[in-house]
């Protein structure tokens, strides 16, 4: 908790400002655009960061993928937070519930590489993160985040041209 905004786990009432948060990062292709229904399905994985005055000014979401190894998806500040440490407190709470599951490794697909680089994260250079006998598990999943950090040649054409990066807790 800061002074001016805390975080806190999703409700079905924050979809629509999740939305809110992602499409102007959608429309600049730093994030995808999902289908509501895909918010309410992954609604459990979110934390919001709201401001004093129960304004919903962030979101990010901890996927796990495997045992070991989960991925921060959606993470969006609105415009006027931007800069003031949401993204950052955000990152360290979905960290923290990374470590709570038992995760031993977060990934994220992402285009601020400086920012993820001061919360410990590092460029992978390859797939080599992943056992080959989870890699042909996690073939197997239908979720596009999956297939983007396995870089399957079927998600190629609308990859975002983001950076594979990764995190050891």
């Amino acid at each position: 908790m800061t002074e001016s905004f805390h975080i806190r786990p999703a409700r079905t009432s924050d979809v629509s400002a999740i939305k809110k948060l992602v499409a102007p990062l959608a429309d600049q292709r730093i994030l995808m655009a999902k289908e509501t229904v895909a918010y309410y399905e992954s609604l459990q994985e979110f934390r919001i960061a709201e401001s004093s005055d129960g304004q919903v000014i962030g979101c990010g979401a901890l996927h796990v993928m495997w045992e070991d190894l989960a991925e921060v998806r959606t993470l969006a500040a609105s415009g006027d937070w931007r800069g003031k440490g949401v993204g950052h407190v955000l990152v360290e709470s979905l960290l923290e519930e990374a470590r709570a599951l038992g995760v031993a490794r977060v990934f994220c697909l992402t285009f601020e590489v400086d920012f993820f680089r001061r919360h410990g994260f590092e460029v992978m250079a390859d797939q080599s993160a992943v056992d080959p006998v989870v890699y042909s598990e996690l073939l197997r999943s239908h979720d596009e985040g999956v297939a983007e950090f396995l870089d399957l040649a079927r998600v190629k054409p609308n990859t975002l041209g983001n950076t594979r990066m990764i995190r050891v807790l």
